[in-house]
């Protein structure tokens, strides 16, 4: 280690001694760039306007002297130019092409130099978007942004903005910052799935860190346990976005997950959400109830949460108090009263809860019961006269009550007081644009859960292309989704109040005409909303 610095610090001192005459430009002795100390370089250097768009890389300023790194010294032309704007005698330092360009380039891509190239154009009027327009608003008011001097000095604020505009461009919903032991990572994941966005210096992985936890204000000096936090930033004056953040110690440094939260998802109506009629009915129907629980099942990223917002919005007019505890708040709803929970000063699930019920409440939602108080405080609500609204992480409607059962709720307690439970799941959307047709056998279809009925009256399938188009990624754009949703009839309550399994309550709801999840999907591959490939992806051939 000493030896490198002893040879960087040689390699500046050649520097700041190298002053050679027109006459010795193309004698210059070569600089290895890749042992001169790039990090250390000025900021404020970057700020020579002439420099930009050529193939120049300032590296010292010193006595009214920079030094520039250049691959033709002879280029007298562009030396003068620079010399002139920058009001500073030029010491051209010889480097080689190839390594000049590569440093440029990662330099422009990081937010050191202007890239004239733009990020993407962004939907919803953001088309003249970039970097330099992202505000981050802090929370609590009152604490002072960012100035956009102290963002233009930055470069790593500068990479950081780009990066979060490239992710609201590319329609993704988290975004991973990832560390390892030899290399650094960033990917998006947009229609649930994730792809790898861009791959920076490992090197950069800490001030990355700390940049986005000083966004989020999470205490930057702690590295050893993971932290929650919160980030508001305004593309324009009529668009802003919430990110949720995590931060979590790794092996090899801190890995930061960034959740998209858009507020515009928190007004979609149910007509959007990709209902079946008849499920549409039964939740609409539900939502009505003055009394009675309401339960939204699947696993993380399924869109359980813009469901049961979807839902608040329905039942949101001034004539009802609404209250919610979530963890946390993901999208703040006007008219709704939300409460973000925080176990560390003994505010949980379960005495947000109580207090609601001192609070005259006529709608409750609780972001997800997780423990045998809050199923009781619940369902105490449901019973009383409240509609209560909540989710679980369960794979199915029929498993969701097995679980309430094996949490320890009495079987008497969960007849009288669920009423609806719906599971569901996301699946990508063809592309109407560029969507194919294929050929399928009957008996490729019948395997598959397609009905013999469904068979002999004509089936077109549909796939993605795998070359897509303008208006989508590789095929699908955007997702719709996957409902169960079971209504508890009289014979539902009678296999719950007898402790039945899952299997006796899948069946039952069957009986009734509910679609499972499987057929449900197999719904929207018959209809050309998406394939079959991504039907098999989230749910398994066999299931109900």
């Amino acid at each position: 280690m000493q030896g490198s610095e002893n040879k960087g610090a040689s390699v500046r001192r050649g520097l700041a001694n190298t002053a050679p005459g027109p006459d010795s430009l193309a004698h210059l002795p070569l600089l290895d760039l890749d042992a001169f100390d790039l990090d250390g370089i000025p900021d404020s250097l970057f700020a020579e306007r002439a420099l930009h768009g050529r193939n120049l890389l300032p590296l010292k300023r010193r006595a009214g002297r920079l030094f520039v790194a250049v691959a033709d010294p002879t280029d007298l032309s562009a030396l003068d130019v620079v010399k002139l704007q920058a009001g500073l005698d030029i010491e051209p330092v010889r480097v080689q092409r190839d390594k000049l360009k590569r440093i440029l380039e990662e330099m422009r891509r990081f937010g050191r130099l202007p890239d004239s190239r733009l990020s993407g154009a962004l939907e919803g009027g953001l088309d003249s978007l970039d970097e330099d327009a992202l505000a981050v608003e802090t929370e609590p008011e009152g604490e002072e942004p960012l100035s956009a001097a102290a963002a233009e000095e930055a470069p790593i604020v500068r990479f950081v903005n780009r990066v979060l505009l490239d992710a609201v461009a590319s329609g993704a919903s988290d975004v991973h910052f990832e560390p390892f032991e030899a290399s650094y990572r960033i990917r998006f994941r947009t229609d649930g799935l994730l792809s790898e966005a861009i791959k920076p210096p490992k090197h950069l992985g800490r001030r990355l860190a700390a940049r986005l936890k000083v966004m989020a204000q999470l205490n930057i000096a702690e590295r050893r346990l993971p932290q929650d936090g919160r980030i508001k930033i305004r593309l324009s004056q009529s668009r802003a976005l919430d990110l949720r953040v995590n931060s979590l110690p790794t092996l090899w440094g801190e890995k930061i997950v960034l959740r998209i939260l858009d507020p515009s998802t928190a007004r979609l109506g149910i007509d959007v959400l990709g209902f079946d009629p008849g499920q549409k009915a039964l939740f609409e129907e539900a939502l009505t109830r003055p009394d009675g629980m309401i339960l939204v099942t699947g696993p993380t990223g399924s869109g359980k949460t813009v469901t049961l917002y979807a839902g608040l919005n329905a039942l949101n007019t001034p004539e009802r108090n609404i209250s919610t505890a979530e963890d946390p708040v993901e999208i703040n709803l006007e008219g709704v009263n939300q409460v973000n929970v925080n176990p560390k000063v003994g505010l949980d699930f379960a005495s947000a809860l109580r207090a609601f019920l001192r609070q005259d409440p006529d709608v409750l939602m609780v972001g997800e019961i997780r423990d045998l108080e809050t199923a009781e405080i619940a369902v105490k609500a449901a019973q009383t006269g409240h509609l209560v609204l909540s989710t679980l992480h369960t794979n199915s409607a029929a498993e969701t009550l097995t679980r309430l059962r094996n949490i320890g709720v009495p079987a008497f307690n969960l007849a009288t007081s669920v009423a609806l439970i719906i599971a569901q799941r996301l699946a990508r959307r063809l592309c109407a644009q560029c969507k194919e047709s294929f050929p399928t056998s009957p008996a490729l279809l019948l395997r598959q859960g397609f009905a013999q009925a469904e068979i002999e009256a004509g089936l077109t399938l549909f796939q993605p292309n795998a070359q897509g188009c303008p208006a989508c990624r590789n095929g699908y754009s955007g997702r719709v989704g996957v409902y169960e949703v079971v209504k508890i009839t009289p014979e539902i309550t009678q296999i719950i109040m007898d402790d039945g399994d899952s299997l006796a309550l899948a069946a039952q709801a069957r009986q009734h005409g509910f679609m499972g999840l499987r057929t449900a999907c197999l719904a929207k591959v018959a209809e050309g909303t998406t394939s079959l490939v991504e039907a098999n992806r989230i749910t398994a051939a066999g299931e109900p």
